[in-house]
């Protein structure tokens, strides 16, 4: 069984995954090649993270900017 698609995952699978490969990379009880290898994946699944945080952000602007761009909602409630 291969792995999954990287670029296919969501935020928390990533995530998740991300945390296993450290975790073997930290107790450094996996051969160079397959450490190099879990390295590789690593840094795939953090760019991925990155990339699925951004793409939230970019939604979350979208939401509290009015259509003409102004920000909404910056008044204080108790003013």
């Amino acid at each position: 069984m291969s792995a999954p698609n990287v670029d296919e995952m969501s935020f928390e699978d990533a995530m998740k995954e991300l945390e296993t490969v450290v975790g073997q990379l930290e107790r450094g009880d996996v051969a160079l090649d397959q450490s190099i290898a879990l390295y590789e994946r690593g840094a795939a699944l953090k760019a991925r993270c990155e990339a699925k945080l951004k793409e939230a952000e970019e939604k979350v602007a979208k939401i509290t900017l009015t259509p003409d761009g102004q920000p909404n909602g910056t008044t204080p409630l108790d003013g």
